[in-house]
């Protein structure tokens, strides 16, 4: 029976998965707040558990009041709303040559930020020595700052979930170029760095950091992000920066695929007779596309991105594409005009809805801060 869960802990996870639809409702209301009868009827929870709910989150301190709804007759109703600055999560993305460490509160809201030179060639203790430090300058940035309480920098990560205001750090969220292992923590062979194939980052970092650690694609952590922030039911987020990737949000939610591997979209095979890629195939969009960007040619590269989008919106039936990366943000517009257009084109030969394409939100903090949500989702019952 080794695996089976009883009763208890069933019951354990239903008051966890309402407390979470909870505290989304309150999110979602800002500073005006949501009144308990108010919750009880979007919840579809009895007023008693409404009740019990709330006054364990606000004994936690996640909830305040926010002053009282107008009466219609009797007691008027006390509105609650989250507590933003109660609880913090840390959002850390390793690109290939950089590495961006974001802090946020449970609204989402960047309170701290900061990025570093970084190589992920080099061995992996060297880079796990050079995340680790930036994650503690980024909460010794924000105990200088005031954001969060003292000590940080002299107590190490290891001692800064007892100082940050209100009650800690609930984890550290990573986005890594894929492919990975989402469930398992661990990198495959990274295009262009087969050595960390294998590797159990998640792991390693959390024993660095000494706090939990997720570890996803930098491509789905955006994806989350547009989840998080519901701006999309059905998406691809195509990220063009030192490589070429993809995060999906299909019905609302990201798909990772049975593997957690989805979105490889960079390595589609587009021209059989095309240049070598890193990932050993021939005529990758990644390595046409990069290519064009190396040779300046930004009207031919968002031509191939177009041709890749094109692919996907008629293998998924996606109805919103959102460009993102350091190359498209360098200069977005012909990247826009150049997808648009060929998605444009291909579906009027197919007589089907147009798509929407546009610059990601947040434009460079996606990733990052959609690392940070990697940890927040599962506490409003996301991702």
């Amino acid at each position: 029976m080794s695996g089976a869960a009883g009763p208890g802990a069933n019951l354990t996870a239903l008051r966890s998965h309402n407390a979470a639809l909870v505290l989304r409702l309150l999110r979602d209301a800002g500073e005006g707040g949501v009144s308990r009868p108010e919750l009880a009827g979007r919840t579809g929870l009895t007023p008693q558990a409404v009740s019990k709910i709330t006054a364990r989150l606000r004994a936690e301190g996640l909830l305040a009041e926010a002053g009282q709804r107008a009466s219609t007759g009797g007691k008027p109703p006390t509105a609650l709303r989250l507590v933003p600055d109660a609880r913090h999560a840390i959002g850390l993305q390793l690109d290939r040559d950089e590495v961006t460490a974001v802090l946020v509160d449970l609204a989402g809201t960047s309170v701290a930020a900061r990025s570093a030179p970084f190589d992920f060639g080099a061995p992996a203790e060297n880079a796990l020595a050079a995340a680790t430090a930036e994650v503690r300058a980024l909460l010794a940035d924000a105990a200088a700052s005031g954001v969060v309480g003292g000590g940080t920098a002299a107590g190490g990560v290891a001692a800064a979930g007892g100082v940050v205001a209100g009650g800690g750090l609930l984890g550290v969220g990573v986005a890594a170029p894929g492919p990975l292992d989402h469930g398992s923590g661990v990198l495959h062979r990274v295009t262009g760095f087969p050595q960390w194939d294998g590797f159990p980052l998640r792991d390693a970092l959390a024993e660095r950091l000494a706090l939990p650690v997720v570890l996803d694609k930098d491509t789905n952590a955006a994806a989350l992000g547009l989840v998080t922030a519901g701006t999309a039911e059905s998406a691809a987020y195509l990220h063009l920066g030192t490589g070429l990737g993809a995060g999906l949000v299909l019905g609302g939610a990201v798909y990772r695929g049975a593997r957690t591997d989805a979105g490889e979209f960079g390595h589609q095979v587009i021209q059989l007779d095309g240049p070598p890629c890193d990932c050993g195939n021939n005529g990758c969009l990644e390595a046409l596309c990069l290519a064009a960007v190396a040779r300046g040619d930004r009207k031919d590269a968002a031509r191939l991105l177009g041709v890749g989008a094109t692919n996907l919106v008629r293998l998924l039936d996606i109805d919103r594409v959102l460009l993102g990366g350091r190359m498209v943000l360098a200069d977005p517009g012909p990247y826009v005009r150049g997808v648009a257009a060929m998605i444009a084109e291909d579906s009027d030969r197919a007589s089907r809805p147009p798509v929407s394409v546009d610059v990601v939100e947040r434009g460079e903090r996606a990733v990052v801060e959609g690392a940070a949500r990697l940890v927040l989702a599962p506490l409003f019952a996301l991702g």
